[in-house]
C-alpha cells in the first residue's frame, strides 16, 4: 500500500526533514500493521534529526505513536485488527501507517483516547522509571526538577506530589511558574529571574535536595549540583542545552558525597516484562485521575519541521501530538 513518512538523508537543521511517498509491504511475521492516528513529539527526535546522536542515514524519525491495527503479521498474537494501540520508542513513528514489531506494541484502554496514549506514553514511562525506579521517591521527600512546564515535567510534578513528596519545579518565567503549582509542584522557581541553588536553600532550610532530576544539561549542571543534599543525588536524563560537564569524583566528594547517573529509558524498559509494567502504571494512574496530559500544541505531519522548531526555541508546553 501508498503511505507517507517523514526522511531525513542529512542530520542538521528542521529542515532536512522531508515528507515522501513509500510503498509498505505487508508485515512480516512478529509485526503490527498499523494507521496512525496520532505521533507524539519528544526531544530525543531532535537529537537524532540534529546529529546529537549519529545515525545512520537515509533514516526515519520518530519515537511514538498510536493508531488502529489493520493487519497481523504470522505468529502475532494478544492483538487484533481493529484494535487500538500505541508504542514507543520505537524509530519510524513520524509516518501515517507503519509495521512495528508485536513486543513493542501496548493496547490502549478504553477510557484513553488515541492522542493523549501518544502524547503520554515516552513522557509518562521516563517519569515512572525515574520516579519509581532510578531513585524511589518517597513522601517526604524534597525534589528538584528541572523544565517543569514541559510534557515530562508536567506529569512529574502530578506524579511526584501523588507520592507525597514536595515537588520544586524550575521553569521559565511567571506564567509558567503559575501553571506549575497547578499541576503537584508546590514550589516553582523561575530559572530566569531567580538563582536556582539559592532558592533551594532557602526553601529546603539550608539542606539542599535528596534528588534532582536535570533533563537541561550543561546550563543547568553547576545549579543542580549546588542544590543537592548531603548524600543526594543528580540525576542528569537528557541534555537540552549540551551535554553536562564530566563529572569528577572529587567534585561528588567535596560537594556533600554526592551520586550522580545518567539513565535512558531504553534500558528501564528493554524487557518486555519491564515495558508492560510501565506503561500500566501509567495508564493506571491516568484512569484514576491522577495524571492529566495538556496536549497544548498540534502540527499536520507535513509540518513537522516547525514543531522542531518550537521544541528547540522553548515555545511549547505540556505535550504536542503530530496529526498523520
Amino acid at each position: 500500500m501508498k503511505a507517507q513518512r517523514i526522511m531525513i538523508h542529512a542530520q542538521g537543521a528542521p529542515e532536512v526533514m522531508k515528507l515522501e511517498e513509500f510503498d509498505l509491504e505487508e508485515p512480516g511475521p512478529g509485526e503490527v500493521q498499523i494507521e496512525q492516528t496520532a505521533i507524539g513529539l519528544n526531544y530525543m527526535d531532535v537529537y537524532q534529526r540534529s546529529g546529537h546522536y549519529k545515525m545512520q542515514l537515509p533514516s526515519s524519525l520518530g519515537l511514538e505513536a498510536a493508531g488502529k491495527v489493520v493487519a497481523l503479521g504470522e505468529k502475532v498474537t494478544g492483538f487484533s485488527v481493529g484494535e487500538r494501540v500505541v508504542y514507543g520508542p520505537v524509530l519510524g513513528a513520524y509516518a501515517t501507517h507503519r509495521n512495528v514489531s508485536a513486543a513493542r506494541l501496548i493496547s490502549i484502554p478504553d477510557d484513553v483516547d488515541d492522542e493523549t496514549a501518544a502524547a503520554i506514553l515516552m513522557k509518562g514511562m521516563t517519569v515512572e522509571y525515574l520516579l519509581n525506579r532510578t531513585h524511589k521517591v518517597s513522601k517526604g521527600e524534597d525534589v528538584l526538577f528541572w523544565a517543569a512546564s514541559g510534557g515530562v515535567g508536567q506529569l512529574a510534578g502530578q506524579w511526584g506530589a501523588h507520592l507525597g513528596a514536595r515537588m520544586i519545579g524550575v521553569t521559565a518565567g511567571a506564567d509558567n511558574c503559575k501553571a506549575i503549582k497547578k499541576l503537584g509542584y508546590s514550589e516553582a522557581i523561575d530559572r530566569k529571574s531567580d538563582d536556582v541553588a539559592e532558592r533551594v536553600r532557602e526553601l529546603t532550610d539550608g539542606k539542599g535536595v535528596e534528588v534532582a532530576y536535570d533533563s537541561v544539561g550543561a546550563a543547568s549542571f553547576d545549579a543542580t549540583i549546588s542544590s543537592l543534599a548531603t548524600y543526594g543525588l543528580f540525576v542528569s536524563f537528557g541534555a537540552t542545552t549540551g551535554e553536562a560537564p564530566a563529572v569528577s569524583p572529587s567534585l561528588l566528594q567535596h560537594n556533600g558525597s554526592l551520586y550522580f547517573t545518567r539513565p535512558t529509558l531504553a534500558d528501564y524498559i528493554k524487557i518486555r516484562g519491564d515495558l508492560v509494567h510501565s506503561a500500566s502504571e501509567v495508564f493506571r494512574l491516568v484512569g484514576e485521575g491522577v495524571l492529566s496530559v495538556n496536549i497544548n500544541q498540534r502540527y499536520p505531519l507535513a509540518d513537522i519541521a516547525e514543531a522542531h522548531h518550537a521544541l528547540e526555541e522553548g515555545r511549547t508546553t505540556g505535550s504536542t501530538i503530530i496529526v498523520p
